[in-house]
């Protein structure tokens, strides 16, 4: 019988994989609710990629499955969870270098757009009335993305000479493009300094607050820290802790596996003689 929770967006169900004889993940749960920032963290060799991987779709589980609205992903084309509404961002930038920001833009929403069909084609070749107010509407949309992002003075610049900040916001525009009912962000702030770090979290509370669920592997802790309704934290492809910021920050588990046992213990008495 399936566990899924009712309010939530995204299911982890018992999820194990195994490479060969190396077991990456170990029977992972959780779900994600709509509405929510939820981070996955870990040390260096977690199970975080790999169990990213599997949530969008990317591998298949050896063993449990993931829902996406009901849909199990294992079993669901990668166009086809794109349509459902679930998108997802890279570690490095996936942005096309020698187009501008505003043809990146252009280029994810006519992807994704509803364009595949012979009629388009034709409409593209012969611009009808209600073909060139369709046009306009998917080129306000993009500069809508494009001022979301903050790149608008940026738009008709080429996306390769922009700062490698500058460049994973682009890939964000090119997720939103996708018009998505939840997002998955591989290390987002990853080469961002501090000032473009605290202007993305701006941006991902933005995004939340306009009904789109939002799920993080980062490395940055400080800013997992800030922007999380609840944290996930693995270790060697378990889940060994789940809950809001302020319980993981504390967690025994979780400095152990960061730190060390030591660490930990230190830790513990220092909370016991505050």
């Amino acid at each position: 019988m399936s566990t899924t929770s009712s309010s939530a967006i995204l299911n982890v169900e018992h999820v194990g994989m195994k490479f060969g004889g190396l077991t990456a993940i170990a029977d992972l749960h959780f779900d994600v609710h709509e509405g929510e920032i939820l981070s996955l963290i870990g040390p260096n060799g977690a199970g975080k990629t790999t169990a990213f991987n599997i949530m969008t779709g990317f591998l298949k589980p050896t063993q449990g499955r993931v829902l996406f609205r009901g849909r199990d992903l294992s079993q669901t084309r990668p166009n086809e969870i794109a349509r459902l509404g679930l998108a997802r961002t890279f570690q490095r930038t996936s942005v096309f270098a020698d187009d501008s920001v505003r043809d990146n833009v252009l280029i994810g929403l006519h992807r994704f757009g509803d364009d595949t069909r012979a009629t388009a084609l034709l409409d593209r070749l012969f611009p009808t009335p209600a073909a060139r107010r369709a046009e306009n509407a998917v080129r306000e949309r993009a500069e809508a993305i494009i001022d979301m992002v903050g790149l608008s003075a940026r738009a008709g610049d080429k996306a390769g000479s922009l700062s490698y900040g500058e460049q994973r916001l682009v890939g964000f525009a090119l997720a939103l493009a996708v018009e998505p009912k939840m997002l998955l962000l591989d290390e987002p702030v990853s080469g961002m300094n501090a000032s473009e770090t605290q202007g993305f979290v701006r941006l991902i509370r933005k995004v939340r607050d306009e009904g789109v669920t939002i799920l993080l592997v980062e490395h940055d802790m400080p800013m997992v820290m800030e922007v999380s309704d609840r944290i996930v934290c693995l270790n060697y492809g378990r889940l060994i802790a789940e809950g809001p910021p302020e319980a993981i920050r504390t967690d025994p588990k979780v400095i152990e596996a960061y730190l060390g046992k030591s660490a930990a213990k230190l830790e513990q008495r220092e909370v016991a003689h505050a």
